[in-house]
């Protein structure tokens, strides 16, 4: 074992390492992959997230019709509310989000069909 002094933001760590053969480090466990937003559900176009934020307001469900321009979800963002509109007519297939999530850029938040 080595221990190392890390600096963090101004927070001085003190970490320790262990050096292990190869073998051991192909034997060993690989760290999970990070969570990924989960996929949508239902058939058709996806409506993402434009940024990072957290869903005050569903406007949706399984099933309902939308025309273009309808307000699908509010996203708030930097405390600012922005509206997810429909980008086209069609039915929503399944809405992946609920009020209060937080959601990362790129987010699924529904399929449009």
């Amino acid at each position: 074992m080595k221990n190392y002094k890390v600096n963090v933001n101004g927070t001085e760590y003190v970490i320790s390492i262990e050096l292990i053969s190869e073998e051991e480090a192909a034997s060993a466990k690989a760290a999970p992959a990070p969570a990924a937003s989960p996929a949508a559900a239902g058939e058709g176009a996806e409506v993402v997230a434009p940024m990072q934020g957290t869903i005050l307001a569903v406007n949706v469900k399984d099933g309902d019709a939308v025309k273009k321009g309808d307000v699908l979800f509010i996203l708030e963002a930097m405390k600012m509310e922005n509206e997810i509109m429909a980008a086209a007519d069609g039915v929503i297939t399944s809405v992946c989000v609920q009020k209060g999530a937080s959601v990362a850029n790129g987010t699924v938040l529904c399929t449009l069909k």
